[in-house]
């Protein structure tokens, strides 16, 4: 938990950890070096508006690990799940100023579906991203199939969670 708290710009309680965690425990990834875990991404999916969605509700690499791939690495891993899972979209809300996060959904095939004005406590705008899965994108081809854990250097490992608070 210190991990998330320690990265992103909002406050998350105790609670809202074991929410995700417990209800989708194959939708929670973390990524270690040398023991030390160093990024992670929390999801959950289910139904919404006549659709099956799959959401990441945080996504957290430490700042000396950035652009080593891991984001990459963890989002894939999701994405891979819930589309296994038959969800139709992912959904998540970045930050309008958060430019290494927008850079990453966008090779990864998300769009700024809306902008959501002062969503964040800190007055920042956010995008809400959406990523439907019935369109064809030679990068989901490659990245979200098997195979696709060759992106991150070997030197990482990444895993589920499947831990008791």
């Amino acid at each position: 938990m210190g991990l998330v708290d320690d990265e992103l710009s909002e406050p998350y309680s105790i609670f809202t950890y074991r929410y995700f965690v417990y209800l989708w425990p194959n939708l929670t990834f973390l990524a270690f070096h040398k023991e030390k875990c160093v990024g992670t991404v929390v999801c959950k999916m289910g139904d919404h508006r006549n659709t099956f969605r799959g959401y990441i509700a945080m996504l957290v690499v430490i700042k000396p690990y950035r652009g080593r791939g891991i984001a990459t690495e963890l989002v894939t891993r999701s994405i891979r799940v819930m589309m296994e899972s038959g969800c139709d979209e992912v959904t998540l809300e970045a930050e309008v100023t958060n430019k290494g996060a927008l850079a990453l959904y966008g090779r990864l095939g998300f769009i700024r579906a809306k902008r959501l004005f002062r969503y964040y406590l800190n007055g920042v705008d956010a995008f809400r991203l959406k990523l439907l899965f019935p369109r064809q994108n030679p990068m989901l081809a490659t990245t979200f199939t098997d195979g696709g854990d060759d992106q991150l250097d070997n030197q990482y490992e990444c895993s589920q969670m499947y831990h008791d608070f």
